[in-house]
């Protein structure tokens, strides 16, 4: 049974030791995308930091449809915040490129914008005396379903050891607004979610991950394929070792 009170108290101080040892005094920095990931570190991280040493960056790739669930955020919160639009920045990498002659494929258009967005929150909090938070949780982990560089970076990992039902039940707790809560994540690129990517729902993975037990074969084996595949993105670069 998964205790929430408990696990979020004992997130809230493990936050708070870690800056006492690797950043006293900075500012947690934090990707703001209005989902429920960003808004559960950005809540524990006020609730260990204060909300006068956390730094909300709003990072719009030109128009998006969701930014005001990243603006509900950080009022909610009452946190400080700056906006970052990556557009130009995106379209300037994909423009030269394309001078260089090299064909673009679907998973750069995908993966790049969550790139450039780690480069803009390291150079915001080397600005600002900051630690980058990362938001991933260990749903998406386990099957590689993150970008290695890109939202897989940080300098700190809060919801790495969580499922996404986790995550979900800590935002409850937290008093997170429900729509904000229950966003639905997609790849920002089509209309397609994140589960319709993956094949299979978040519930049966995260089953799976704390149970042993998935009902349907297919998706066992899917999960196990994905997990197996990416299992490097979470190991440290391979060494020669001479």
């Amino acid at each position: 049974m998964f205790q929430v009170e408990k696990v979020t108290d004992a997130l809230i101080l493990w936050i708070r030791d870690w800056f006492d040892k690797n950043g006293k005094d900075c500012k947690a920095v934090i990707g703001i995308s209005g989902g429920k990931d960003s808004s559960v570190v950005a809540s524990v991280c006020v609730r260990a930091l204060g909300k006068e040493r956390v730094l909300g960056v709003l990072m719009p790739n030109g128009e998006q449809p969701d930014f005001d669930c990243s603006k509900q955020l950080v009022a909610h919160l009452d946190i400080p915040y700056v906006v970052c639009n990556i557009r130009d920045a995106v379209q300037g990498v994909l423009d030269s490129m394309k001078v260089a002659g090299v064909e673009i494929s679907r998973q750069t258009l995908i993966n790049l914008p969550p790139r450039i967005r780690m480069s803009t929150l390291y150079a915001v909090s080397q600005s600002v005396n900051g630690r980058v938070a990362n938001t991933c949780n260990l749903s998406e982990d386990y099957v590689g379903y993150s970008t290695r560089y890109g939202d897989m970076a940080g300098d700190f990992s809060p919801l790495g050891k969580f499922t996404v039902q986790e995550v979900k039940a800590i935002g409850r707790f937290l008093g997170l607004p429900e729509n904000l809560v229950e966003k639905v994540p997609s790849d920002g690129l089509t209309s397609r979610t994140d589960e319709d990517n993956l094949g299979f729902t978040y519930k049966a993975l995260d089953k799976y991950i704390r149970e042993g037990v998935c009902e349907d074969e297919q998706t066992k084996a899917k999960i196990d394929r994905l997990h197996k595949i990416n299992a490097f993105k979470l190991q440290p670069m391979p060494t020669f070792e001479p």
